[in-house]
């Protein structure tokens, strides 16, 4: 057994201080509970300890009970920002790293924490490229009550979210972007616990947060990455203060691993643009891609993100350039023409996109309509998207299949004054719905009063 050198456990600050060892150890010389115990109570655990539970993550030695069991102390204990980068970094060095430096052109990616309605990859990707970026974007699957880039764009039958790592670079050679699920290879430990966070109500922990982002985005070979940290009822992050601890965390574990990083924190105090499903959230990308207009707030949020890239990839001296290049690229076709080729490349169908009357339909439609004249004041769109998983359009396990057609395009957000009987949304449902307690349920989540209160500002800040 090789031998472990242990930093002693003098208090700092009335806490124990890291421990620390010199050698990799061997798999004798810890045992899971103890480590889920030192958590449980606490206690901060040193580099050595966490890659042993990753490890045996991967090897089967530690059971999925026992991640359960550590992820839940780390839910409630939380993780010092050592901690958080030992665990970044044994989940990225779990897989492979992608090296697209022979790749001409800044290599820039986005992330969102996850909202509503954020169907802005697929909009940002072939923009950012049609402006002169390279976009290696991994995105994931739907995770709690938030959607996943990967399934709406699964909607779209054909289109390959696995491609290997040839294919992958190809793409980015050839089109400058690509929107790839995360392979085998990438950072495998994240994809095992992404899997368990989701199904054990452990989805909103920083540390756990920040590991699964960077571990990914550190693998992926960008340069740059833009966060979209979503903050209101919507996303996992309720409040501007938890959002911007959420930020701050991630830039600095970003920059302990050397990947530069800036965040921008936007609200998601309702759904962001007109629908939420998946194959109506890519009709509606369709759209705009293809006329360069759309719902306001959607489009904003791509913009201003759009801009950030630019301007942190250096393609333009300042945000406001960007804007300007963004908006040109929009509107003048060029981000639709990438689109199509990104389409055709990851084998998707081009008929469904030229059609979009092909997509998945679902079987009932049916408009929740105003009960009384007011104002729209609240959108409670964590329900929203509670809604949507529980027809079918989201997980509850993560072996669940997901119904691409169902969802609700919203007539009406907030701020609209509504007359009795004015359609609020029209909702897309399956087949044996109880139409009279799901429109129940709707009502409970819309709030109507009869003074009009402020919309909350779409773009709450950039650090």
């Amino acid at each position: 057994m090789h031998s472990v050198k242990k930093v002693s456990n003098s208090r700092k600050n009335g806490k124990p201080s890291r421990s620390e060892t010199t050698e990799s150890p061997s798999p004798l010389a810890y045992h899971p509970a103890t480590i889920i115990q030192r958590k449980r109570d606490g206690l901060e655990l040193g580099d050595s300890e966490i890659r042993f539970l990753i490890n045996g993550l991967l090897d089967g030695s530690v059971a999925d009970y026992q991640l359960t069991a550590f992820l839940m102390a780390v839910f409630f204990r939380g993780m010092t920002p050592e901690e958080t980068v030992s665990l970044t970094r044994a989940m990225l060095e779990s897989g492979e790293r992608y090296d697209f430096s022979d790749i001409e052109g800044v290599k820039v990616d986005k992330h969102s924490t996850g909202g509503i309605g954020d169907k802005v990859s697929m909009i940002l990707a072939p923009l950012a490229a049609a402006c002169g970026l390279v976009v290696p974007m991994m995105a994931g699957r739907g995770l709690g009550h938030t959607g996943g880039t990967l399934d709406k764009l699964e909607s779209i039958a054909g289109f390959q979210v696995r491609l290997s790592k040839e294919k992958f670079t190809e793409a980015l050679k050839t089109i400058g972007c690509a929107i790839i699920g995360q392979s085998e290879t990438i950072a495998p430990a994240d994809r095992k616990l992404y899997a368990l966070r989701d199904v054990t109500a452990t989805v909103e922990s920083l540390p756990l947060i920040c590991g699964s982002i960077l571990s990914k985005k550190l693998a992926e070979g960008t340069d740059v990455l833009i966060l979209d940290v979503k903050v209101g009822s919507g996303a996992f992050m309720k409040s501007k203060e938890q959002g911007k601890k959420l930020a701050k965390a991630l830039i600095a574990v970003a920059k302990k691993s050397g990947l530069k990083c800036r965040a921008v924190l936007t609200n998601m105090d309702q759904p962001l643009g007109n629908t939420v499903g998946n194959a109506i959230e890519i009709i509606e990308c369709i759209e705009m891609l293809k006329t360069g207009t759309g719902a306001l707030d959607l489009k904003e949020v791509t913009i201003q993100l759009c801009a950030q890239m630019l301007e942190a990839g250096g393609v333009v001296r300042n945000v406001s350039a960007g804007r300007k290049l963004a908006l040109s690229k929009l509107t003048d076709g060029s981000a639709w023409k990438k689109f199509l080729q990104m389409v055709e490349f990851q084998g998707g169908s081009l008929s469904m996109i030229e059609d979009t009357s092909l997509f998945p339909k679902a079987p009932v439609t049916v408009e929740w309509k105003a009960p009384r004249r007011g104002y729209i004041t609240k959108i409670n769109s964590e329900e929203i998207g509670r809604m949507i998983v529980d027809l079918g359009g989201g997980r509850k396990k993560a072996s669940d299949t997901v119904n691409p057609s169902v969802g609700f395009q919203f007539h009406k957000k907030l701020g609209s004054n509504v007359a009795a009987g004015d359609p609020i949304v029209t909702a897309h449902l399956p087949e044996g719905t109880d139409l009279a307690a799901w429109e129940k349920r709707f009502h409970a989540a819309i709030q109507l009063s009869p003074q009009r209160k402020p919309v909350p500002k779409l773009i709450m800040e950039t650090l």
